[in-house]
């Protein structure tokens, strides 16, 4: 997967989408910044800061304070993909951010998203 278009996308170009699928399931962007915070171990500002420094996906996680060590925990298929057999490291963690703003969307308990 080296060299995945995703990888030097910004960040802040798929955050909205992130939000228009939560959103459109009446869910929050309150409940998505929760997750990406919870997986990244970013605040809120430091989330913001990464989104309006149009940071790419490599830089986002790069720079990501830590993730979350039940990260490992989060399990199942993204667009035909188990995220817990993907190799590359960086799409591993795009697709675990996927796969949990999937969960909010399908109505998900966020104690369960966040796997507490």
């Amino acid at each position: 997967m080296a060299g995945h278009p995703i990888f030097t996308m910004a960040f802040a170009k798929v955050y909205p989408a992130y939000i228009n699928k939560a959103e459109r399931k009446g869910r929050t962007k309150e409940e998505v910044d929760q997750i990406i915070c919870w997986l990244t171990g970013y605040d809120r500002k430091g989330l913001q800061e990464q989104i309006d420094q149009q940071n790419d996906f490599t830089t986002f996680f790069a720079q990501a304070p830590e993730m979350h060590p039940n990260c490992a925990f989060i399990k199942g298929v993204v667009c035909g993909v188990r995220v817990e057999e993907v190799e590359d490291p960086l799409m591993q963690k795009i697709r675990y951010m996927d796969k949990l703003i999937d969960e909010l969307a399908r109505g998900k308990k966020m104690e369960k998203i966040l796997r507490e």
